[in-house]
């Protein structure tokens, strides 16, 4: 699991310490709720009415009936009388009893006039068409304007800009909140308001603000922000990654603008209803006209085709001063929706008039319920409120502005005064509600039986046991086994920055009860810019000391290595070489996301296992080599535009987007230096892209190439990388055998769609499982120059052969190795099966022409 989702998962613990506390206090008084649940249908054909408003009259609690007709409304006031509404319907008026639970059903009678004439007509609705439908006309002309309504129409914009993050547990039930181990704790529960998504009950568990300053720019294209305020709920570090939360956040509640074609909201892409596309996966209905508003509004209600698609419903308002823009936005999903996790949806847009009569972003205010139960139980509620002022247009700003990072923060960031965040909340009473949280965390954080039971939780989701200064673990790799080693013991750990920002340590000591023999690694890291080096831009200094095992070729998806989930293997793997690595390095990376790396690696490399560094000598005979010695420099370049990363102070994991990464890595073997006994050079090049299709999903794509000059023996060149695991691995080859191809030049490519549901979502059974379709395709082509053949040239390492004296490592001929899949994702939320077919090389050894791999993937 990655290291970001683990510290979500922390959050879940932040509720168990309270079952050790022993104290009391007053209770608080139960409040009676009236809470109404029915359909609004039309009296005449009986059809459900979407969208209709159902309030309790004279106030603000109000609701809309889903795509179904069916509603839910409730309060703890004293309210008897429940008003219903619909464009072209008479509004409607039921008593109800207060303070009880009851269904209330409603049929809405039409507004128009009895006819003189007769007409004979089917009680059938009409299918809907987008041809001569006014509302499609409607949303067309919105699409042809959308250029001119949006910030990047102007030549220069700035703003500025206040948020707000509030994190919490949800849809806590009263009877959980009374019992008595919470009696002097009841400050930390919040009432939550009916008319809310998250339940009746949470509980804020994380905060923050930002105050920005942005600048756009349209030609040339740059946009600068600035972070003058920043604020949040401080945990102690060792339990939870408070910067590391806060940039998953990020991802999860990212900005919102509806003249997207695709908006991301919990790292999935949705097709916005005003997108070029949009006529074709939505439904629009105009569903009322609001003559008060200078200029006159039209209400463009909005469905999904599909309703398990990743599409929005709700409403827009949209402007009929002939630039047809967007004045207001109410956005929620279908309880349908393929998406894991997400109980509920609501975000809330508000625009404001330019001077020049157009609009711009005022608020939009972001809800999310999480729960694995989308029906019951507790959960998670996440919000994030955004506001903007002092909103300028086409106010030049000298190109100094945009000098340096496109985003910086100010260092009186975190040292703002109340007076400075009491002037950016601008008197929003629901922002002012959540304040609370700072002083109920702190007091949190001071009692005991909440640090205790918090250091176990990070032992058990994090995999590291927290002594201050330094840390142990991981805990999945103190135990593995493979058939060289048998079974391996590992401890290790790493420091902390509580230790140093500068100085960072790591080790581990393993032992193997086959071989009998000890493993251990010791690396010291120095950072330059005295930040931490997880931290970007990094800056640091490496050595570092590693003998262990490894599989030839195998750079493995995992954190480490021996990881106890590998052990597992199908086959034969019992070719595995004991290395000793000393290697110095140093890594620089810029504002700009260009990075470069400077490494030196002196390596020694002795066989393990049934595998043999073999040779022919003058007399044709067959003579083992006990060990061969390599001396490295490597330089290595690497181009992220835009990269963004979760990133914490122990871990820093990339966030896969849009924008492509370069890589460029060149290697020189250099003789007689420092023992090496090999003189080549290795060149390595590759591009890593994310396709977003919008409704089709989206597509990984890797392509690969690389070249060796000079002549190497077999475990010099590129070994390709295989899998003889269980796991479906992204990057390997998953029905290619450990050492069983290598080059010494190549090309390939490796294609990863995801479907997320787009044809299951059709077929009712699937639709229901909320399964998604993958395929993945991959080829490799590749060879080896005579040079470095050991079938032409004798004198080279031989390749390994199996006990039956046959030859298991290959070179590529002109057919390239190729290999694919079809395979189901999001079973049971975790899972994906993968078929996978290898398509040629069918006759080398031990090889399968079908195999199932799994992968496990937490993912929304």
């Amino acid at each position: 699991m990655k290291p970001h989702l683990k510290k979500i998962i922390l959050i879940c613990a932040l509720v168990m310490p309270f079952f050790a506390f022993k104290s009391a206090a007053q209770q608080p008084a139960t409040v009676s709720r009236t809470v109404i649940t029915g359909t609004v249908s039309d009296a005449t054909d009986k059809d459900p009415v979407p969208y209709a408003t159902v309030l309790f009259k004279g106030t603000g609690i109000i609701t809309k009936t889903d795509v179904d007709g069916k509603y839910t409304i409730s309060t703890s006031e004293q309210h008897t009388q429940l008003q219903i509404s619909y464009v072209g319907y008479k509004t409607s008026y039921v008593t109800v009893k207060p303070g009880e639970t009851q269904v209330v059903n409603v049929k809405l009678q039409s507004e128009s006039q009895k006819l003189t004439e007769v007409v004979i007509s089917s009680n059938k609705r009409p299918a809907y068409r987008n041809k001569n439908n006014p509302a499609v006309e409607l949303i067309r002309k919105v699409i042809e304007n959308k250029a001119k309504n949006q910030n990047k129409n102007y030549d220069h914009v700035e703003y500025q800009q206040y948020e707000q993050m509030l994190f919490s547990l949800s849809n806590l039930s009263e009877k959980f909140q009374n019992k008595r181990i919470f009696k002097n704790y009841q400050f930390l529960f919040e009432k939550q308001d009916s008319t809310k998504i998250g339940g009746k009950l949470t509980l804020p568990v994380f905060m923050e603000e930002k105050v920005s300053q942005v600048y756009l720019q349209k030609s040339p294209d740059k946009k600068k922000t600035i972070i003058t305020g920043d604020k949040h709920v401080n945990y102690d570090s060792k339990f939870i990654d408070t910067e590391g939360l806060s940039k998953y956040f990020e991802r999860m509640y990212a900005d919102i603008n509806i003249y997207d074609s695709n908006i991301s909201i919990v790292s999935n892409q949705f097709l916005s209803p005003i997108a070029d596309s949009a006529p074709t996966f939505y439904k629009f209905f105009i569903t009322d006209t609001i003559k008060t508003h200078s200029p006159q509004l039209i209400e463009l209600s909005f469905i999904p085709r599909n309703n398990s698609d990743l599409l929005f419903e709700g409403k827009i308002y949209i402007t009929m001063d002939g630039n047809y823009a967007v004045q207001d936005a109410f956005l929620t999903v279908n309880k349908n929706i393929n998406l894991n996790f997400v109980r509920a949806l609501e975000a809330k847009l508000d625009f404001d008039k330019n001077p020049d009569g157009r609009y711009h972003l005022s608020k939009t205010n972001l809800i999310i319920d999480f729960g694995i139960n989308k029906n019951k139980g507790g959960g998670f509620t996440g919000q994030r409120t955004v506001m903007f002022k002092d909103y300028k247009i086409n106010n030049p700003r000298p190109d100094s502005v945009y000098k340096g990072a496109a985003l910086v923060v100010s260092p009186q960031a975190g040292l703002r005064s109340e007076q400075f965040w009491d002037n950016q909340r601008q008197n929003d009473t629901l922002i002012g509600n959540n304040l609370k949280i700072y002083k109920n965390i702190d007091t949190l954080q001071t009692i005991p039986s909440f640090k205790r039971t918090m250091d176990i939780v990070t032992l058990f989701f994090a995999g590291y046991k927290d002594f201050g200064p330094f840390e142990m673990g991981p805990v999945n790799t103190f135990y593995s086994f493979n058939n060289v080693e048998g079974f391996r013991l590992r401890l290790g750990g790493r420091t902390t920055p509580a230790l140093s920002k500068r100085y960072y340590f790591e080790t581990y000591t393993a032992y193997g009860f086959k071989d009998e023999k000890w493993k251990y690694f010791l690396s010291g890291t120095y950072s330059i810019n005295n930040k931490s080096i997880y931290a970007f831009p990094q800056n640091f200094v490496r050595a570092s000391f590693q003998r262990d095992t490894k599989i030839p070729g195998q750079e493995l998806q995992f954190v480490q290595e021996d990881n106890f989930l590998l052990s597992f293997k199908r086959g034969e793997n019992n070719m595995m070489t004991y290395n000793d690595i000393y290697k110095i390095d140093y890594t620089r990376e810029f504002e700009n996301h260009f990075s470069y790396g400077l490494s030196f690696r002196k390596w020694t490399q002795r066989p393990a296992g049934s595998l043999g560094f073999n040779s022919f000598n003058a007399d044709h005979m067959i003579t083992p080599v006990d060990k061969i010695n390599t001396s490295e420099l490597t330089v290595s370049l690497r181009y992220a535009p835009y990269e963004k990363f979760y990133q914490g102070k122990v871990y820093r994991t990339p966030i896969i987007d849009k924008y492509p990464i370069f890589n460029l890595r060149y290697t020189a073997g250099l003789k007689g230096v420092l023992g090496g006994q090999y003189n080549y050079h290795n060149f390595v090049a590759s591009i890593d892209k994310r396709f977003y299709l919008s409704q089709f999903g989206y597509t990984d794509v890797t392509a690969e190439g690389g070249y060796i000059l000079g002549k190497v023996p077999f475990p010099l060149l590129t070994i390709h990388r295989a899998n003889q695991t269980y796991a479906y691995q992204l990057m390997s080859y998953n029905l290619m055998n450990f050492l069983e191809f290598v080059s010494d030049h190549y090309a390939s490519i490796m294609i990863d769609h995801n479907f997320n549901g787009f044809f299951f979502n059709k077929i009712p059974l699937l639709k229901k499982l909320k399964f998604r379709e993958l395929v993945s395709f991959k080829a490799l082509y590749g060879g080896l120059r005579n040079e470095n053949n050991p079938n032409m040239n004798p004198s080279l390492f031989q390749f390994p052969k199996n006990e039956q004296g046959v030859t298991t490592t290959n070179a590529l001929s002109s057919t390239p190795y190729i290999e694919g899949s079809v395979g189901v994702g999001n079973i049971f939320k975790l899972l994906r099966v993968d078929m996978v077919r290898r398509f040629n090389y069918l006759d080398n050894p031990g090889v399968s022409e079908w195999g199932i791999r799994a992968r496990v993937k937490f993912d929304f």
